[in-house]
């Protein structure tokens, strides 16, 4: 169009094709006369025009019949060759022969359409229903014969061939044809039908023998129970019992087994028989695996709500919880807490065989992995055990196979329990077998040397007498654990109950000599106090010097100045002296100044070494006013109050942990030499300023 110049004064817009716009529907309810889509159509097909409808052709003379028949079936056999396999083509090519009333044909049709597909049953179907409605019996008997025998697993044959028969009024026929057919062994509807049959003809030995044969052919627990309720239908109580027997005896391992027992027991609850229906619950629970048996226990508890007593509807509902334990340990073995709960609910109910079962299986679930945390938990389902067996059940044998298999099973090369090694050495003790309880901790300090095994050890051979063995326990634990200073102090102090000074005093001397210690404040003030129960002050007041020559701590220093402070009232309760009594009044002096030495040196330490230190230089000061007060006349106050400080609020600048900052409140303390010398700086430094001012003017 743009190379033709004639028009080319045309511009775009002139060129551009508008489109009407869409309508848009305004009223959108519902026609008042609703057409459907199948009214349109055969509208359309009644109102065609003459001229264009098929012509309707009719034959008047047998010659035009002829010529219409060969036509006709020129045009199907045409068809045919094309679409050989088209099987709805033979299908019409046959009815067509079979409206004209030609079997002979139709049946040929019929044979030749078999012959490309005799598997299609349809065609089978068809082909019987043609000669039953021309009433051909012989014909469809044969027909069905051959189907059958073909596809002897399309049930669709047997039922029609049968309903011939019977329709027929041919029972015994029928009956061959049902044999026939149940030698192929088909499904439950089957041989339901077949047994239906039979009822309907009143053959009822003829539908027991049947029931025989399909609970062989099909052994579920579905046609038992269609076995039993045609028994109980018919009223032969026992063949039904008998039914259901035989089925329990077959299908006890099967997983529809809990639908046998309910409907075996809701059989015996319709004869009355109740005291059979709580057995085979009570049967059934014990034997079908808990997760198959939720409706079981629904149906028991709901049967002993109606028909049993209290003990009944317990048993009934521990059977239920019993039920939802078994479902929580499947689900998750390795959790201790709901075997607790489970053995708990068994022991609660007393069945010894079923409690010990329950231990059994909680123990044989070990941790997966060999570490104390994950065996914390589980060690205790042992412990639980051998307690129920030594304590409930009596058995002491078991109970001691229960902790020889525990620790058995436990790997004391990584961790150990020393519970299990004290429980199973107090086990023996209680059983007055000595050996075997001193075999048990000897193991124990062997294998897995605690300090709880130590303590126990030594404890039971000191109640029995056996000093001796004590020495070496206490001599074996120093030698596993040298820095573990509450066995010094025990191993001292059975020294010194027996009255050993020199042994107490040498265990405490090695003691302190130790490298490394847990606790040596422990020690040495068990070691002081050791000293000055014997009175032996030269002694004590040496090992406050030579702890002093190790730590400066104020609790030294303190406890060194009480103990000087203290000296005099524990002479005077061994002299007995009266208060006024003048060696009382001297041996108060020395103590005083003894008291004042030690304070004057910690203050000098913390004055010169440790001037950081003034909180704790401050509470020394206060300790030191407090016992110069306590000795009244003979003490001095001034002498320490000159020395005290003074308490200051001040701030200052903290970090906080978001990074931001902040102003803090403190007490600070300034001491009086400390006020001196900060005066001394603040003329210092006046002289100074004086001396650059005059400067400047001189300048």
């Amino acid at each position: 169009m743009a190379s033709d110049p004639s028009l080319g004064f045309l511009t775009r817009k002139d060129t551009e094709v508008k489109l009407p716009k869409p309508t848009r529907v305004k009223n959108k309810t519902p026609a008042p006369i609703q057409i459907t889509a199948e009214q349109i159509l055969r509208e359309a097909r009644e109102r065609q025009e003459a001229e264009i409808r098929p012509p309707k052709q009719k034959i008047t003379d047998p010659t035009e019949l002829a010529d219409y028949r060969l036509r006709k079936r020129k045009e199907f056999e045409d068809l045919i060759r094309r679409v050989r396999w088209n099987i709805s083509v033979w299908i019409k090519y046959a009815q067509w022969e079979e409206q004209q009333k030609d079997f002979q044909r139709a049946r040929s049709v019929w044979e030749r359409a078999l012959e490309v597909d005799y598997r299609n049953h349809t065609l089978w179907l068809k082909y019987a229903e043609v000669e039953m409605r021309n009433k051909f019996i012989k014909h469809a008997r044969n027909v069905w014969d051959r189907a059958v025998t073909l596809l002897p697993r399309v049930d669709q044959l047997w039922y029609k061939y049968i309903h011939m028969e019977e329709m027929l009024g041919n029972v015994a026929g029928a009956r061959q044809v049902f044999e026939r057919w149940m030698s192929w062994m088909p499904d439950q509807q089957g041989w339901f039908s077949f047994i239906k049959f039979e009822l309907r003809y009143n053959e009822i030995e003829r539908a027991r023998g049947l029931f025989e044969r399909f609970v062989l052919c099909h052994p579920k627990v579905s046609a038992w129970i269609r076995y039993a309720k045609f028994e109980m239908k018919n009223g032969e109580i026992e063949r039904a019992r008998n039914c259901y027997e035989r089925a329990v005896d077959k299908l006890m391992e099967d997983e529809e087994a809990e639908q046998l027992f309910v409907a075996f027991a809701e059989f015996e609850e319709r004869c009355k028989e109740t005291e059979r229906a709580r057995c085979l619950y009570k049967f059934a629970l014990d034997r079908i695996p808990k997760g198959r048996a939720e409706d079981l226990y629904k149906k028991f508890v709901a049967f002993e709500k109606q028909y049993g007593d209290k003990d009944g509807i317990e048993d009934a509902i521990v059977g239920k919880r019993r039920f939802q334990y078994e479902d929580d340990v499947r689900k998750n073995p390795l959790n201790y807490d709901t075997w607790f709960d489970y053995i708990r609910l068994e022991e609660s109910v007393g069945n010894k065989d079923r409690i010990r079962e329950v231990y059994e299986r909680a123990i044989a679930n070990v941790p997966p992995a060999e570490e104390k945390r994950f065996w914390q938990r589980y060690i205790y389902l042992w412990i639980n055990y051998a307690l129920y067996e030594e304590l409930d059940a009596g058995d002491m044998e078991r109970t001691r196979d229960v902790y020889r298999e525990c620790l058995k099973l436990i790997p004391h090369e990584k961790f150990s329990f020393a519970k299990i090694w004290l429980m199973a050495a107090q086990f023996e003790i209680r059983q007055l077998n000595l050996k075997g309880a001193r075999l048990l901790l000897g193991n124990a300090i062997g294998k897995a040397p605690k300090d709880k095994i130590f303590k126990k050890y030594i404890e039971i051979e000191l109640q029995l007498g056996n000093i001796d063995r004590c020495r070496k326990l206490y001599e074996k634990y120093l030698e596993w654990s040298p820095e573990n200073c509450y066995a010094w102090s025990k191993y001292a102090e059975l020294e010194r109950s027996l009255d050993e000074t020199e042994r107490a005093r040498a265990i405490f001397e090695l003691a302190i000599a130790q490298p490394a210690l847990d606790m040596p404040e422990l020690l040495w003030k068990a070691y002081i106090d050791f000293e000055i129960s014997q009175r032996e002050f030269d002694r004590t007041r040496e090992l406050y010097e030579r702890l002093l020559d190790r730590t400066k701590h104020l609790k030294v220093w303190i406890s060194y100045a009480k103990f000087e402070e203290s000296i005099v009232e524990e002479l005077a309760k061994d002299l007995d002296l009266p208060e006024d009594d003048t060696n009382l009044i001297e041996l108060k002096k020395q103590s005083i100044q003894n008291a004042r030495r030690v304070f004057e040196k910690a203050i000098n330490y913390y004055r010169t070494s440790a001037p950081e230190l003034k909180e704790e230089r401050a509470m020394l000061m206060e300790e030191w006013k407090r016992i110069e007060s306590k000795f009244s006349d003979l003490g001095d106050v001034s002498l320490v109050q000159s020395k005290m400080p003074k308490k200051l609020k001040k701030r200052r600048q903290i970090e906080n942990e978001d990074g931001s900052s902040g102003l803090e409140e403190y007490i600070d303390y300034l001491f009086p030499e400390e006020t001196q010398t900060t005066n001394l700086k603040i003329l210092e430094a006046a002289y100074k300023w004086k001396k650059q001012k005059v400067a400047g003017e001189e300048d």
